[in-house]
């Protein structure tokens, strides 16, 4: 997987709210750190623990998707 940053800017009611509780889904399964793209996570994390944890913030996404995506 390449890694990719994505800021998502808190909700106001007037930006993509499909964005932002994707963001929280990743934080409540501590899977936030993944945003940051591969190469910024810690660096006392092995290849294998990024590894890993980039493939169930990638699984997270995928099961959240609706039928339709519009993106």
């Amino acid at each position: 997987m390449g890694s990719v940053k994505y800021e998502v800017e808190k909700f106001t009611g007037q930006n993509d709210f499909r964005a932002w509780k994707m963001r929280a889904l990743l934080i409540q399964q501590e899977l936030v750190d993944a945003l940051a793209g591969e190469a910024k996570l810690e660096k006392a994390m092995s290849n294998e623990d990024k590894t890993t944890l980039m493939e169930k913030a990638h699984s997270a996404i995928i099961l959240s998707l609706g039928d339709k995506v519009l993106r």
